[in-house]
């Protein structure tokens, strides 16, 4: 843990930024493995999935009795949470399907925009060390409330060729059955680009290691769409001498479990609570499976005393964090300060594993820093809104004259022409 003493506004900048992969060689792994894709299909996604995963696969597709058997395999009490998630995400994202109603912006001038579900979505569900079946909940659902036709998942295999029996069992429940063993940047390129097994979908989901998240920026250069840039997985915690430092660093050792390059921060205007919070991470880290995990994750986070909690924010807000948690005395009133950030946590009972399974809102997230300018995946991620615009006759007089005036500054004689060409065919009508 790197602890920062009151360090000046100047050096705030450079304590913001994440730490850089070496891109260049990643491009070039990762473009050979899109173009390989692209040209043999299915042949590539075996010799990388021997090559990666361990594994020769005759079929990438998951069966039908596959999905049935995973329901034995799963126990009554985690289905029960499964379901408990499943019911407060469906209600959270069921809200924001909203259609707007027709505006009328002047007499004879009806505007208003229609929501149609992107078609084909794929959605990557990572299964190596951590299966995240959660994430299914989280992407599948709206996708479903949104009314998307074909869901694809695609998610890697073990060394046995078998998929994790809790995605299998949380896919099944939402009814999804095109299912497909295959994981890293070979299946972002294989649901991109299509193979002799994958369709091809119009939108990407999904969190993923360096190589799926550079395979998802590659990818849109071809036009295919995804949910958001995305990097290692992120917390900030505000904290002031109020918070518990147990809470506190049981907060941290969640985010920092994620990944070895899981970016973990603290920021307190307190020394003492700093203090006591890292003796508590020594203590919590002792009894977790994962410990060297989030132990080298922890060696390079940074705890932060400030001046004041007014500075925390600001810190916060040029950091603009995946996820928030703001644990102070007065946690309403800083968090309406709050400008930058994918998902924040109020109150010291509002631990980030909340969001991430259960409260009802979406885990996928903008990471490094493009909380400044995206959202967390929603029903609206799933979703296209087409423009419709209907112009009476009253309609063309009333912003006819203005059409005309503009197009003719444009020198875009043509589009004046389109509007004259009707007023004067209402002007002879009337005569």
């Amino acid at each position: 843990m790197k602890t920062i003493i009151l360090p000046p506004e100047d050096k705030w900048d450079a304590l913001c930024t994440r730490p850089a992969i070496l891109k260049s060689e990643l491009d070039d792994v990762v473009r050979k493995i899109i173009n390989d894709v692209k040209t043999t299909g299915d042949k590539a996604l075996i010799d990388y999935s021997e090559r990666f995963d361990k594994i020769k696969l005759s079929t990438f597709i998951v069966s039908q009795e596959e999905i049935a058997g995973s329901v034995q395999r799963v126990s009554e009490k985690l289905k029960s949470a499964i379901d408990i998630a499943r019911k407060n995400i469906e209600k959270f994202h069921a809200a924001q399907l909203k259609q707007e109603p027709p505006i009328q912006t002047i007499p004879g001038v009806m505007c208003w925009r229609k929501n149609v579900p992107v078609e084909k979505v794929g959605l990557y569900i990572p299964g190596g060390s951590a299966p995240l079946f959660s994430t299914i909940l989280m992407l599948a659902i709206p996708a479903k409330i949104a009314g998307c036709r074909d869901i694809v998942i695609c998610t890697p295999p073990d060394k046995a060729g078998n998929v994790n029996p809790l995605i299998l069992y949380t896919a099944g429940i939402l009814g999804i059955t095109k299912i497909y063993k295959t994981g890293g940047a070979q299946a972002i390129a294989a649901m991109a680009y299509g193979t002799q097994t994958i369709p091809k979908v119009f939108k990407i989901f999904g969190p993923g290691n360096q190589y799926v998240t550079k395979a998802k920026e590659l990818i849109q250069q071809d036009g295919i769409s995804i949910d958001l840039p995305a990097g290692p997985s992120e917390v900030l915690v505000i904290a002031d001498k109020s918070a518990n430092p147990e809470f506190i660093a049981a907060d941290l050792i969640s985010q920092a479990e994620h990944g070895t390059d899981s970016q973990v921060v603290l920021l307190t205007d307190s020394k003492e609570l700093l203090e006591k919070t890292c003796s508590e991470i020594e203590l919590q880290l002792k009894a977790l499976p994962r410990k060297e995990i989030a132990s080298e994750a922890l060696d390079n986070s940074l705890f932060i005393l400030l001046d004041s909690l007014d500075d925390c924010i600001e810190f916060s807000n040029r950091y603009a964090p995946e996820h928030l948690i703001i644990n102070t005395s007065d946690f309403q009133l800083l968090s309406e300060k709050i400008i930058n950030a994918g998902s924040v946590f109020l109150g010291k009972y509002s631990c980030e594993s909340a969001g991430d399974y259960a409260s009802g809102t979406n885990h996928t997230l903008p990471t490094n820093g493009f909380a400044r300018s995206y959202s967390g995946v929603s029903t609206e991620s799933f979703i296209r809104k087409i423009s419709f615009q209907e112009v009476s006759g009253k309609g063309i007089k009333n912003i006819g004259p203005a059409i005309e005036l503009m197009a003719e500054a444009e020198l875009l004689r043509a589009h004046k022409n389109a509007v004259t060409v009707r007023l004067k065919y209402l002007e002879n009508v009337r005569n």
